[in-house]
Formats: C-alpha cells, structure tokens, sequence
C-alpha cells in the first residue's frame, strides 16, 4: 500500500520555546502511514555472497527484497516512539542525498533533527511528522550566527551533505559558492559542533586529492573540488570522531524535491552492488541511495571512525541495510 500525504500541507511551521520549528498539530491531516510500502534501503531478507574486485576497491553482492521489514511495515512512523538512543542531525536534509537520508532515518524509527535554510521544505518532504520523530531548525552553515548551541543540543550523530554545482549555475545565487558551502560551512559548522559527539559523517567527493591533475582540474576550475578537500582537512583535524564518504559521480534520483511517499520507493536500478575503496583511486559513478545508506550505516560501525572512504556503486545486488555486509565492505577496503 503506498504512502498516503495529504495535499493539504501548512505553509509554515511553529516556534518553539527555544527557537527550533515545530510540526504544525496535524489536525485534520493524517499522518503518513508506512504500513506495506515498498523500499528498497530496507530489505527484508538477505543471503550473501561476497568477493573482492581488482585493485583497492571491494564489492558486496547479495540478494535483496525490496520490501520494508514486516515490523516496520506494521509501524505508522508519526505515532510510534523512536526506539533508538540516536539523535542524529542532518545538515543538507532537502539535497539530493540528504532526502534520502532523511526518509530512511524516518523509516527506521531514529529521531533526526533538520538544519534547513527553508523549513517549509520539510513538511513538502517528508510530510507531517511528530516532533518525539523529526524536528527542524532555520539556520545556514554559511552564517556562524545562525549556529545557535541550541541546534546540538542531545545531538549524538551528524550527517553533513551540502553541497552546491561545480559550475557557476542557478545554485550559486545568494553566494551559494563551494568556497562559502564546502569550505567555510563546514568549517563553521566543525567549530560550533559539541565535543561529545559520537560520529561526524561527511559527504564529499572523489579526486579532491587530486584536484590539479587531469581530469579533475577540469571539474575544479572553480576550485569546487579544492574546497571540498579544505573542508575534509578541517574534520580531519578537528579531534572529533569522524568518517568520510567521498561520492562518485551521483546517479539515479532524486533530482528534485519529492515527498516521502515517493522517496521511500526510490531504487537505485540495476546500480546496488557496492565498490568502496581508500586512496582516492575509485573512477565512476554511484547511486544516490547508496551514499545515503553508507551515511547511516557508517555511524555505528566502529572500523570506519577515523577513516576516508570513496564509494561507487555497479549493476549487480548491494548490501542493502545489512549493517554486516556494510562491515565486510569497509573492512575490506581498509585491508587492501
């Protein structure tokens, strides 16, 4: 049964006693029911079958059934209390990436908290949600003074996916630059984050590395991928507990805003099987859905804390949310 959202969304949210947004009561509008829908970050049922590729690179393949667990699917998320201790924030949240985060974050019952520079974006999303599952707070990495302590409060995880085009494009309207997004966000944001954090996730790109060497020096003529690499150094150096997703090429959607009924029913193709490696030598492209999983599973597997990962994805059966077969992929590309 597919997820059901009223069209009939608020246009705004409201405050709460410490400035964060609250989901408006949802009153007449009923809550989204997962009950029965399919997705495909959530398999039901794996069996594995694992091998390592050439070079440094390792790639998982398993059988994948692209259904909720029947526990989840029993679950309306809006009503049901969050069974995890995790309270993880998510910088980049409506992004192509972050949506997916997001959703799945919803889908499996933890509590998330937004940072979004447009709240009303979320409830467009990911629908209305109550507040003990998902809060949203106004603010913009950009700003250090929008990076109220307030905002971490209870936080024990964090996801970072902003991101901007490249090339000078739309996007880069109200100096959304990869100067001001991938340098200076991350570095305000590093600095106002509290130390008692269990996790930093960063997403960021493949070749940073190698940003004056071509091809790269062609992507980085606007200094994008230079950016990015300052960005990663400043976590690197930070003293906070952290692991690194270096994305390929992204592929597959969302390419736009959806909402949460059609996110949860996203899949990554024929593109499942996943290729993580070290040293920034992977070439290649790699799902949306597969960097958003490889966010989440990161925060609990020890081996990857203080660690740099770049990701592809290939045609072929991934490791769906087996936090195992995550295990061995990570293990594996340490180990060569």
């Amino acid at each position: 049964m597919a997820l059901k959202l009223s069209s009939q969304l608020p246009l705004s949210f409201q405050k709460s006693h410490n400035g964060s947004q609250r989901w408006p009561i949802p009153h007449p509008i009923p809550s989204p029911n997962l009950a029965g829908c399919g997705c495909s970050l959530l398999p039901s049922g794996v069996t594995s079958l694992s091998r390592r590729s050439g070079g440094r690179g390792a790639v998982h393949a398993v059988k994948e059934e692209e259904t909720l667990p029947s526990a989840l699917a029993e679950a309306d998320v809006s009503k049901t209390p969050s069974s995890s201790s995790k309270l993880v924030l998510v910088i980049g949240g409506t992004g192509g990436v972050g949506q997916l985060i997001v959703a799945s974050l919803l889908s499996r019952n933890i509590k998330s908290r937004l940072l979004l520079r447009d709240p009303s974006k979320a409830i467009s999303l990911f629908g209305i949600q109550d507040e003990n599952i998902i809060e949203v707070h106004k603010g913009d990495t950009r700003n250090p003074s929008d990076l109220d302590s307030t905002i971490f409060e209870g936080v024990t995880h964090v996801i970072c996916c902003t991101g901007t085009t490249a090339f000078p494009s739309k996007r880069w309207d109200g100096d959304n630059t990869p100067e001001r997004v991938d340098w200076e966000g991350i570095r305000n944001l590093v600095l106002a984050l509290p130390p008692t954090i269990e996790r930093l996730v960063l997403v960021s790109s493949v070749g940073v590395t190698k940003y004056n060497e071509l091809p790269w020096s062609i992507m980085n003529l606007f200094g994008v991928l230079k950016f990015k690499k300052m960005g990663e150094d400043f976590v690197r150096n930070s003293g906070l507990p952290f692991t690194i997703i270096r994305a390929g090429r992204l592929t597959d959607g969302p390419y736009t805003s959806y909402d949460l009924n059609t996110l949860l029913k996203a899949t990554a193709g024929k593109r499942r099987a996943v290729m993580i490696s070290q040293g920034d030598k992977l070439v290649g492209e790699v799902s949306r859905l597969v960097v958003a999983e490889a966010c989440i599973q990161a925060l609990d597997i020890d081996c990857t804390k203080g660690q740099i990962y770049e990701i592809n994805s290939i045609e072929g059966d991934g490791p769906g949310s087996d936090p195992e077969k995550w295990k061995e992929l990570f293990k594996a590309a340490e180990a060569n």
